[in-house]
């Protein structure tokens, strides 16, 4: 599961460090502002490349409505949780098969929170992407679904798939990770083209490579009213601890 997402660097930031990868520019109307803690039952919004329009990044309310619910997302939400979705059963989940056919994403995150559980507790973990260049964490991007609510408003969900060897000591109950798509996948997974055999194809081969760390983070993190735009304590004792 992936339910908590940091997006911390500026539009331009982030359009420059896409370039190379995929040209895209933010949508005038976006209303994005860096963020520290994202909290996807809050349904408030991502930043995706919708495969409608594959130069921009528009704004996506988190919790992906489908068709049959779009006359009253508000109920759906209250009965179904559509943040995720299992990468492994988008072409048979009602909630998410028309999307994985043509409305296919890529949704922005410069880290996210998963918990780890130890002696009964479960304690908020940091993941990102370090790089020498960039020792605070790296852009990546998750492969996602989204649909229009309407004329001007999206909603998306992330798609998460079997933890790895890194992700298993994390995430050490659930065993789940958001599915990072590696740079070299991203206009494939946009590609309107796709059959649904190389769409599975290329969610099971498309997973980056790169490394991930993680740390702890203050519980804080699992309050309500919690500030979005701080970043979270490091625990003192476990500032160093790294999977």
């Amino acid at each position: 599961m992936c339910y908590s997402t940091t997006l911390r660097k500026k539009r331009e930031k982030i359009e420059k460090e896409l370039q190379g990868q995929i040209k895209v520019t933010f949508n005038a109307k976006s209303t994005y502002q860096p963020y520290y803690h994202l909290n996807g039952f809050t349904h408030g919004n991502l930043q995706i490349i919708p495969m409608k329009d594959p130069e921009t990044i528009s704004d996506a309310t988190w919790g992906i409505i489908p068709d049959w619910a779009l006359h009253d997302p508000v109920a759906f939400r209250k009965k179904s949780n559509t943040l995720n979705a299992r990468s492994e059963s988008i072409f048979t989940k009602a909630s998410f098969r028309n999307s994985a056919e043509d409305k296919r994403c890529l949704i922005l995150a410069d880290g996210f929170y998963e918990p780890h559980h130890e002696n009964g507790k479960a304690t908020p973990y940091f993941c990102y992407q370090p790089s020498a260049t960039n020792p605070e964490g790296d852009l990546f991007l998750f492969a996602g679904l989204y649909n229009e609510l309407d004329d001007n408003t999206l909603s998306a969900t992330i798609l998460t798939t079997e933890a790895n060897a890194f992700f298993m000591e994390v995430h050490n109950k659930g065993k789940r990770m958001p599915l990072v798509l590696d740079a070299h996948y991203y206009e494939d997974w946009l590609d309107e083209e796709l059959s649904i055999p190389e769409v599975n194809e290329l969610m099971a081969a498309g997973i980056t490579t790169k490394s991930f760390g993680a740390y702890p983070v203050s519980n804080d993190l699992y309050k309500r009213n919690i500030d979005t735009n701080r970043p979270y304590i490091i625990k003192p004792e476990q500032k160093d601890t790294l999977f």
